[in-house]
């Protein structure tokens, strides 16, 4: 195992992924470099993370995406490149795929992903073009010839799961539940943190260079049916079930303004297209995570159901 950790760079590590993305990164003695802008300094809790990284070990590199200079500069001193950026700003790393190329010095780049595979979804007309500028982004990436792998890991718990998968709720629901469609197709729900190590994981490993890394870990991929059975046996109590069909989810969809439709057109995209789980990891040329990296443990749907309790 003596060989060396390659030096990281991670883009928007005081956001939420972000910085569990750079705290797994020293945790797994990678030299870890945080590029922060100037204006992140004004919010407190961005402050306190980007400090908490700076004593933990990470190298702090002034700059921004908007900077091409700053990029380059940051973009020399690393092996790998790690972005994760809220997806409204995807598009924004066009400048830094510029800079990637010019260094010609990085092994690996991670794009901001970490969702549904863009170019497996079937919902392009209702997203606001949520997946194809992540499309964009890897194409650009692969017509320059720069060396990447793809974290699809699906939805982040934090995401739907707190309300059982019940648009506009923050919690579980107590009497009655929603269900779309039929209730069987199965989505798949990863903690933030555990996404992290497993992107972490790969950097380094020649077996998911150029390719998309899937998380489908045994125990978090989940039907509406069986997301409701498991929180009522949790619950001891039976919940009333309203199933709302195909039709009147997307009837609901148009007739809601975006960015307040968002919600509902990813349960539509999860468990009405399954866009999850349609295909197969290994045929469509990916590979999946949790096969890759058995010795990662994770929290599974049921423990993190225990902890809305």
């Amino acid at each position: 195992m003596g060989k060396k950790k390659s030096k990281v760079l991670i883009i928007g590590g005081a956001g939420r992924l972000g910085f569990h993305l750079a705290q797994l990164c020293l945790q797994f003695s990678h030299p870890t470099f945080v590029l922060i802008r100037d204006s992140s300094s004004d919010d407190p809790t961005r402050q306190h993370k980007i400090h908490s990284l700076s004593t933990a070990g990470a190298t702090l590199l002034k700059g921004s995406l908007e900077d091409e200079k700053s990029l380059i500069e940051a973009v020399t001193q690393v092996d790998v490149v790690v972005c994760a950026i809220p997806s409204k700003q995807v598009l924004h790393q066009k400048l830094l795929i510029r800079a990637i190329k010019q260094a010609g010095c990085i092994k690996r780049f991670i794009p901001s992903e970490f969702g549904a595979d863009p170019d497996r979804t079937q919902i392009s007309d209702l997203d606001h073009n949520f997946y194809s500028r992540r499309s964009e982004i890897r194409r650009l990436i692969e017509t320059e010839g720069i060396p990447y792998t793809y974290i699809c890991c699906n939805l982040l718990m934090s995401y739907l799961l707190p309300s059982l998968v019940q648009p506009g709720l923050n919690t579980p629901p107590r009497d009655k539940v929603m269900i779309f469609g039929n209730g069987n197709t199965k989505g798949v729900f990863v903690k933030d943190s555990d996404v992290a190590a497993f992107t972490i994981s790969t950097l380094d490993d020649p077996r998911t260079l150029n390719k998309v890394l899937h998380l489908r870990p045994p125990g978090n991929v989940y039907s509406m049916n069986e997301l409701v059975d498991a929180w009522q046996s949790k619950i001891a109590k039976k919940l009333e079930k309203i199933y709302v069909s195909e039709e009147e989810l997307l009837k609901k969809i148009k007739e809601t303004p975006y960015p307040d439709n968002m919600e509902m057109i990813f349960v539509y995209s999860v468990f009405i297209k399954g866009d999850h789980t349609y295909f197969d990891v290994e045929a469509s040329g990916g590979v999946e995570g949790t096969k890759l990296y058995p010795h990662l443990k994770y929290t599974t749907i049921s423990q993190y159901l225990d902890t809305l309790l």
